[in-house]
């Protein structure tokens, strides 16, 4: 599968992209009105991030107990669920005199509850799709959800200019409910991938096999800790320029979208793995250009450049796939975008904190720093394992293998 039209002509990839539109939609517009919304309340950097970050901070706590069911439960049901349950909280977010405490709440109920989400999609997009067409259709994926984050947060910005923050927010409880009908309407509905119930045990066995690989710890790093430190600085976009935040949110997609469109699409399959560190480090460094405070339009070039680097995901998508079996597809996929959550949370608490203390440039100029530094050590580590790998007798593979552990 090498071109856009055969994607689009495999049945229920354009009902799954939809369905994902309107989802991500609303986590855009609900996100950005939320922030805001503790912004103005609070005047707090800090508590403004984590309440547009903290749901994915909370995943890491699904993951640990309700990832088993990626592969053990109906993709379709879930999905539908999910956009259902996310409807509900964020219409009470919409609530009138909600305390800070309550809104902390219901993001941590969030998290939680979008645990699933991640590895559920993945393994039906990875059941949607042949093996050769993973890549690209992945591509497409983030790529619509970088236009949706780009279009989801221009409007945001532009309808909080005329709306409250609530009015957003129930703007953004009706996408979700859209999500969960086009989701029910457009998908066939599937067994589970795997045999036996969800369970805590299920979980937790999987993911200590999945992690007991090396070659696997070092991708599942690098898809996590450099992006999650990046996405703290982009969290304080709002107190850093709060009149041009959904501005420069738009812009931050618009470059993951270009970086998506050139490896999923333009760059050869053989060139793509020697591209993982260069985009992780070019996701990095145009933040170091925030020491100098620069104003709204230098900001929006640098983010732009640097979203580029997001594509980076892809590249060590495509290693992890080659290292597990289909029946964990969804699992492996769900403990990345668990992962990948809940370290994009922590970014949000360091850069929020790092911001209450010195200034949101000075946080985001620190954590970009972290993050060139986190990508050379994890590249020096994998230079150091292919070469242990060339021993005969020692290569990574699938879970089955002995060769596999450490």
């Amino acid at each position: 599968m090498r071109s856009y039209r055969s994607l689009f002509r495999t049945a229920e990839f354009t009902p799954f992209l939809l369905s994902f539109a309107a989802f991500a939609a609303a986590q855009t517009i609900g996100g950005l009105a939320l922030a805001t919304l503790v912004f103005r309340a609070t005047g707090s950097p800090f508590l403004s991030a984590v309440s547009m970050f903290g749901p994915q901070l909370a995943q890491l706590l699904g993951g640990a107990f309700l990832l088993s069911g990626a592969d053990r439960l109906p993709p379709r049901a879930v999905l539908s669920a999910l956009a259902l349950s996310f409807a509900a909280a964020t219409a009470v977010l919409a609530l009138p005199g909600l305390p800070v405490w309550a809104v902390f709440a219901v993001v941590l109920l969030q998290g939680l509850v979008a645990s699933l989400g991640g590895g559920v999609r993945g393994g039906l997009l990875n059941e949607i799709l042949t093996k050769d067409g993973y890549v690209l259709g992945r591509s497409v994926f983030n790529m619509l959800w970088g236009l949706t984050q780009m279009a989801g947060f221009a409007t945001g910005g532009a309808l909080l200019a005329f709306l409250s923050p609530r009015t957003c927010l129930l703007l953004a409880a009706a996408l979700y409910v859209l999500s969960a009908l086009v989701t029910h309407l457009g998908l066939t509905a599937r067994p589970p991938r795997s045999a036996g119930r969800p369970s805590l045990a299920a979980t937790w066995r999987a993911n200590a096999l999945l992690w007991s690989s090396r070659h696997r710890r070092l991708t599942y790093l690098g898809l996590w800790v450099p992006n999650g430190l990046i996405v703290g600085s982009d969290s304080l976009y709002v107190s850093y320029a709060p009149e041009a935040a959904g501005m420069l949110y738009a812009f931050g997609a618009l470059g993951m979208f270009a970086g998506d469109l050139a490896v999923g699409r333009l760059i050869p399959p053989a060139l793509r793995p020697r591209l993982a560190t260069p985009l992780r480090l070019l996701l990095a460094v145009p933040y170091l250009f925030f020491v100098l405070h620069p104003g709204v339009a230098l900001s929006a070039v640098a983010v732009t450049v640097a979203s580029v680097g997001f594509a980076a995901s892809l590249v060590l998508q495509e290693r992890l796939m080659s290292l597990i079996p289909d029946d964990l597809a969804g699992q492996a996929l769900g403990l990345h975008a668990t992962g990948m959550a809940a370290f994009q949370g922590i970014g949000a608490l360091l850069a929020g904190t790092l911001a209450q203390l010195t200034s949101p440039a000075t946080a985001m100029t620190l954590m970009s720093a972290a993050s060139v530094t986190v990508t050379l050590t994890l590249a020096a580590l994998g230079r150091h394992e292919e070469r242990q790998s060339a021993v005969p007798g020692t290569r990574p593979g699938f879970l089955s293998e002995p060769a596999a552990r450490d």
